[in-house]
C-alpha cells in the first residue's frame, strides 16, 4: 500500500523557515519536532531566500511580471498571425488538391514518405485508401468491340447504330443494340449523312431580327476589335461535314473552330463559347444573316457580353 503524500500549508512552511533563520534550534531539531524531513526544511529555506527581494519590493516584482506578460502576449499575437496565415494557405492548397481527378491524386501519393503516413496523405487528398491499391480490370472484349466499331466507321461512315450492330453480329460479336449505341457515343462517332451539296450554307429566317453592318470605313488597328465567323462544308467519303470558325480580323488568327454533320445553332454556339472562354471578347462580332446567327440564343449571348452585333447585307462577303 502506497504512503499518502503529506501536504503542508504555506503558513506552516513560513513559520518553520523563520524559526530556522533565528538559529535558536538546529535544523534537525526543528524537523524532528514537526515530524518533517530536514530536506523539506532546506528546500523551503532556499525558496524563501530566493524570493525575499520580492517581499521587500513587491512593486518591482509586479512591474517585471507585467513586462514579461506583455512580451509574452506580443509573441502569442505574432504566433497567432503566423498560424492563421499557415492555416489559410493549407486550406487553399488542400482545396486545390481535393479538386484533382482520381488519377492525379494517386500519382501524388508517396508510399515511402516518412513525414506523412499514407492514411494522412489520403485524408488530405480526400481519397479513399482502397483506391491506391485497386488495379482496374481491363475488359479486353469491350476494347475489341470498340476497335471494330471504329473500323466499321472508317470504312462506312454513313452507317448508323442499327447497321453497325448488324455488322458486328455478322463479324461474330454478341452484344445488344443499346450497347453499340453507348459505345459509339463514348467514341464520339455519329453517322455522316450522304446529302447533296448545299446551294446555300446559311438561310435567313424572316422572323428573326436583323442587325446593320458596322464595319464600313472602320480601321482595324488591334486584336479583339473585330471578330468574324462563317460556315463552310467539307466533302468526305460518303457525304460532307460542316466547318464553323471564328477569326480575329486584325491578326487573322483562327480563334476557334468546330466540325459537325449538322448545320445548326449548336455548332455556331459551340464555336462562339470556346472563343469567348479562351480569348475574352471582341468589341464587334460580324456574321451573315443566316438563321443560326440571327437566332435568339446567338444574338443574346453577344448582347449579354456587351458585344456590338454586325451583320453582312445580302451579297456581302466577310
Amino acid at each position: 500500500m502506497s504512503r499518502k503524500r503529506a501536504i503542508y500549508s504555506t503558513e506552516l512552511k513560513t513559520r518553520l523557515v523563520i524559526e530556522v533563520l533565528k538559529e535558536e534550534k538546529t535544523l534537525v531539531e526543528i524537523a524532528s519536532e514537526n515530524k518533517i524531513t530536514p530536506n523539506n526544511l532546506k528546500n523551503w529555506k532556499k525558496i524563501f531566500l530566493e524570493n525575499a527581494e520580492m517581499a521587500m519590493e513587491p512593486s518591482k516584482a509586479v512591474k517585471e511580471y507585467k513586462e514579461e506578460n506583455a512580451k509574452l502576449q506580443l509573441e502569442v499575437g505574432e504566433y497567432a498571425k503566423k498560424v492563421g496565415q499557415l492555416t489559410l494557405e493549407k486550406d487553399w492548397a488542400v482545396g486545390k488538391l481535393k479538386g484533382l481527378d482520381l488519377s492525379n491524386k494517386k500519382e501524388l501519393i508517396e508510399s515511402e514518405s516518412k513525414e506523412l503516413s499514407i492514411v494522412k496523405q489520403c485524408e488530405l487528398l480526400d481519397l479513399s485508401r482502397s483506391n491506391i491499391y485497386y488495379e482496374p480490370v481491363i475488359n479486353e472484349y469491350k476494347l475489341a468491340i470498340k476497335e471494330e466499331i471504329k473500323s466499321i466507321f472508317e470504312e462506312i461512315p454513313i452507317y448508323g447504330a442499327k447497321k453497325v450492330h448488324c455488322q458486328l453480329l455478322e463479324n461474330g460479336f454478341n452484344l445488344s443494340l443499346n450497347t453499340v449505341t453507348s459505345y459509339r457515343k463514348e467514341l464520339g462517332l455519329r453517322a455522316i449523312l450522304a446529302v447533296r451539296e448545299p446551294l446555300c450554307l446559311t438561310q435567313p429566317n424572316i422572323a428573326h431580327p436583323k442587325h446593320s453592318y458596322k464595319l464600313r470605313g472602320l480601321d482595324i488597328v488591334r486584336a479583339n476589335q473585330v471578330w468574324s465567323t462563317d460556315i463552310t462544308y467539307i466533302k468526305i467519303a460518303g457525304g460532307m461535314v460542316y466547318l464553323a470558325a471564328i477569326i480575329d480580323w486584325y491578326s487573322k488568327a483562327v480563334l476557334s473552330w468546330r466540325i459537325s454533320n449538322t448545320m445548326d445553332t449548336e455548332l455556331v454556339m459551340g464555336v462562339l463559347n470556346e472563343a469567348l472562354s479562351k480569348y475574352g471578347k471582341p468589341e464587334i462580332f460580324n456574321t451573315d444573316q443566316g438563321s443560326q446567327y440571327t437566332s435568339h440564343i446567338h444574338t443574346q449571348k453577344l448582347k449579354d457580353n456587351g458585344i456590338t452585333i454586325s451583320m453582312d447585307g445580302k451579297g456581302r462577303a466577310n
